[in-house]
């Protein structure tokens, strides 16, 4: 989900020639183009549920990756909850139901929700040649028509790319790297997808939220991020 206009010129994006291999890409651009280290990129610290909303703006709740394992999860207090998807296994009707039925009891004036790889039903090109195959694979990210929008605020993403991973292979989406970095620019991307990569970091434009609640053994807990942005003027 992307909030902009639409854009009068466009930058395009080719598939990358490191495409099929994102630890050799990492690899490259961090040896030729520095983009993965200080002082291209850090870390930023979370902000702490405690800290007072400043007047004038709203709290953002942000989640991913639930994985229908949202008992548990500690929902801190803010106006607009966003989730970036992979909140079920498979799609399946009875995990959309307890997931639905969870989101309702969720005091937030605004819940913004997307889907993500693993919710397959909500694919019906997917869906249809599933019943032709023995076994399947998630769905690729290679599949997305991506809307073409200038001047964007704020991104919404089901996964991204894991740019300080906890283990030597790194995964997730060149294309959607470069999209990011190159084209859409937002000021805020929220995403999920690469658990392992929870945390908060900026490229200096653009601060990326991984707000995966689940961690790589699909254990859900990573706590909930937040952030605050001022309100629009006028409202």
């Amino acid at each position: 989900m992307a909030h902009g206009i639409p854009s009068q010129g466009k930058v395009t994006i080719t598939v990358d020639e490191y495409s099929s291999n994102p630890t050799q890409a990492f690899t490259h651009y961090n040896i030729n183009q520095s983009r993965f280290q200080p002082p291209h990129v850090h870390m930023v610290d979370p902000i702490p549920y405690d800290t007072p909303k400043p007047a004038g703006h709203t709290r953002f709740v942000c989640i991913s990756d639930t994985h229908s394992r949202t008992d548990g999860i500690q929902m801190p207090y803010g106006d607009i909850l966003l989730h970036t998807g992979d909140f079920t296994e498979l799609g399946l009707p009875s995990e959309v139901k307890k997931f639905n039925d969870w989101l309702g009891n969720l005091p937030y004036e605004y819940k913004i929700v997307i889907a993500g790889n693993h919710e397959l039903t909500f694919d019906k090109e997917f869906m249809a040649d599933l019943v032709k195959q023995d076994y399947y694979r998630f769905p690729s990210v290679s599949k997305l028509k991506p809307e073409d929008f200038d001047n964007v605020q704020s991104l919404l993403t089901n996964s991204f790319r894991d740019w300080v991973p906890k283990e030597l292979q790194r995964v997730g989406c060149v294309e959607l790297l470069n999209t990011v970095q190159r084209r859409v620019r937002p000021k805020l991307h929220v995403f999920g997808g690469i658990h392992e990569g929870y945390g908060i970091m900026t490229d200096g434009y653009t601060t990326y939220i991984n707000a995966s609640t689940c961690t790589v053994s699909f254990q859900p807990t990573n706590p909930p991020i937040i952030f605050d942005l001022p309100n629009p003027q006028g409202s």
